[in-house]
């Protein structure tokens, strides 16, 4: 099964398996989690072009890369190409490997703000976009997009085929409609239609919650590489387990839930490390929810670690968690 990858705009990818952009989740501590577990592209939160330009200090936090992660990946957003291309030439400095056009965000706040998917609607300016964006980056330029706006406006083929036109280097399709939020199936066949109309790299997204089903749409897609997003949360493993079936056609063990355990405290000293000790309690909350997801006892971790205000008390819940007894 394994094959030569292309590169994306000249950068070398060691596998096809990639983090993808989350907010809220992709920060620096579970990106680098992430990489260690064998993501061969990992992708920042998604920072706001018009934050960007009016001065906002609030992005530093999104665009603090550390050098054991790369390559990695810098998605911006925003409706306007001026703007876009303002951002991306102040953001030139910030070492990423490659910059994100996020044209697929559900969101409402998003959409309703001519962000994210809604530029799935004005494939002219979504061009424009790009064509901006190109010009200021100095660096390789991709774009996520989604099946289409709704299910009667499929138009992820002759999207891609604009943006391949206006200088992207690769295109990343969620095969669910912007409607569709994440919910019911992701249609795969749009991927392979992008695959089909494009000389770029594509990279499917969608469903990929398994290894199994991750080399399965590369399979029936052709696709290029594999977004993995929702499915890696409180599941780095998820990437070494597609790495594993993808170069020996072998899936190794599950982690323990004492692996589990070890994980999810330098997980919190690493977002302790970055957040500072109480955003850093807060952040991890939502993580420890991903990570003991379907363990016994979980919602009752979970609880305990919602009263959690230090470093000390939420390693004392997961230690008697991972022991098996009671929190």
């Amino acid at each position: 099964m394994k094959r030569e990858l292309p590169s994306i705009g000249g950068v070398r990818l060691s596998n096809p398996f990639i983090l993808g952009p989350m907010a809220g989740v992709t920060d620096l501590p579970f990106r680098l989690i992430c990489h260690e577990f064998g993501a061969g592209l990992v992708s920042m939160e998604m920072v706001s072009a018009n934050a960007v330009f009016h001065g906002s200090r609030k992005i530093d936090a999104f665009v603090a890369i550390s050098e054991n992660e790369h390559p990695v990946s810098m998605q911006l957003f925003g409706p306007d190409p001026e703007v876009m291309a303002y951002a991306a030439g102040k953001l030139s400095g910030v070492p990423c490997d490659i910059l994100d056009i996020n044209m697929g965000c559900p969101v409402p706040k998003i959409v309703n703000n001519n962000e994210g998917s809604a530029l799935m609607k004005d494939i002219d300016r979504a061009a424009a976009i790009v064509r901006a964006v190109k010009k200021a980056a100095g660096k390789p330029v991709t774009v996520k997009i989604r099946a289409g706006f709704s299910s009667d406006s499929i138009n992820a083929p002759e999207l891609a085929a604009a943006l391949e036109e206006a200088g992207a280097d690769a295109i990343a399709v969620h095969g669910r409609t912007r409607d569709q939020y994440y919910a019911g199936k992701a249609d795969w066949s749009v991927i392979r239609r992008v695959k089909e109309r494009v000389r770029i790299p594509v990279i499917g997204n969608g469903d990929a919650d398994s290894a199994g089903r991750a080399l399965e749409l590369m399979e029936e897609t052709g696709c290029d590489f594999v977004m993995i997003a929702r499915a890696a949360r409180g599941n780095p493993w998820i990437f070494r387990e597609c790495l594993s079936l993808y170069e020996d056609g072998e899936l190794p063990p599950r982690p323990s839930r004492e692996e589990t355990a070890e994980l999810m405290l330098r997980h919190a000293r690493m977002q302790l490390s970055v957040r500072g000790d109480r955003l850093g309690i807060l952040e991890m909350r939502k993580h420890i929810a991903w990570y003991t997801q379907g363990y016994e006892n979980s919602a009752r971790v979970r609880a305990e670690i919602n009263e959690a205000l230090s470093y000390g008390e939420l390693a004392g819940i997961i230690d008697r968690w991972a022991r098996g007894g009671a929190v």
